[in-house]
């Protein structure tokens, strides 16, 4: 089994400069993924549920993430419906990348102080 993700503990030494990057690499890719499947799936369901164009859907799903709003409304209750889903998701979406992409960088500045001397 692979431990791809698993960070060092305090008795190991500090990662390398370049195996640290490679984490910080696959720490970014990972929360690209995490963001493009989100946004995938809002304008999947704009753009089937609402009728929208893709473009059109693509803004929506944009806007509700980051807070601003619909561009265009609303002309169905399963529409709305899929609003609410998708506004309740993206804050979590939203926090779940700022967690992948910060704890390499958090760890590896925490870390350093349980260096022996």
């Amino acid at each position: 089994m692979a431990r791809r993700f698993i960070l060092e503990n305090k008795h190991q030494p500090l990662l390398a400069y370049p195996q640290f990057l490679r984490r910080m690499m696959r720490c970014t890719i990972a929360a690209l993924v995490l963001l493009t499947g989100t946004l995938f799936l809002g304008c999947v369901g704009y753009h089937f549920i609402e009728n929208q164009a893709w473009i059109d859907a693509l803004l929506n799903s944009v806007l509700v993430m980051t807070g601003i709003g619909l561009e265009n409304g609303l002309n169905t209750f399963n529409g709305k419906v899929f609003t609410i889903g998708f506004s309740l998701l993206s804050p979590i979406v939203f926090y779940s990348i700022l967690a992948i992409l910060f704890t390499p960088l958090i760890h590896r500045f925490l870390h350093s102080f349980h260096l022996d001397k």
